[in-house]
């Protein structure tokens, strides 16, 4: 775990050296005045970091980070794989599944069968409401949501696999395997927005001369 977390670090620090080295040399091109380039250390620069600062972290991806890393904390909480991902890589399985385990197995299967079902009625009929206007599949509400409909498939399995094998037995279980995941996984929230804002950063710097 501590590896992990030592790598994150590194590249979140990489990230962040890479945005001081942009905010110069934005500021280094723009001083020699060369066409297309704008300095984030100008009044325009100074006002677009702190006005559209929300705007850039309002991204999807944060929001599907946070329910994939939900999903993942809710697989082994509830027993489904042994690990965090981000703990152990190379983890071993665990030895055969007991009798109780198999029953909650087939439960929770049937369970992420029924929602595979509904995702199939409501996405492959004709007219299906998930569907975009001109009928296609891509782009659509459904493909808009996939990530989304993923992690709480998952979330469904693992919720009910818990329940019947006796790991998620009240209420707060439930509520705390689900939280699990993104206390673990906190670090990669903060590398994600160092990213976005690495990369919104270039955009408004170069954006002019890409115009052109």
């Amino acid at each position: 775990m501590n590896r992990v977390f030592r790598r994150l670090g590194v590249a979140c620090l990489s990230l962040l050296i890479a945005e001081i080295l942009l905010v110069i040399l934005s500021w280094l091109l723009s001083a020699t005045r060369m066409e297309g380039v704008r300095s984030l250390l100008s009044s325009e620069g100074i006002r677009w970091f702190f006005g559209s600062f929300t705007d850039m972290m309002a991204s999807p991806l944060l929001v599907w980070l946070m329910l994939l890393l939900s999903a993942l904390g809710c697989l082994q909480k509830s027993g489904v794989i042994p690990r965090f991902p981000l703990s152990t890589l190379h983890s071993p399985l665990s030895t055969s599944p007991s009798y109780r385990s198999r029953i909650a197995l087939r439960v929770a299967s049937f369970f992420l069968v029924a929602y595979l079902v509904i995702l199939a009625l409501l996405t492959l009929m004709p007219h299906a409401i998930l569907l975009s206007a001109t009928g296609e599949l891509f782009p659509s509400a459904f493909s808009h949501s996939l990530i989304p409909l993923i992690a709480f498939g998952i979330i469904l399995f693992s919720v009910a696999y818990g329940m019947m094998s006796g790991r998620l037995k009240r209420l707060s279980d439930i509520l705390e395997a689900m939280s699990f995941g993104i206390a673990k996984g906190a670090p990669l929230f903060i590398l994600l927005i160092l990213l976005i804002q690495f990369c919104e950063s270039l955009r408004f710097v170069f954006a002019p001369l890409l115009m052109d």
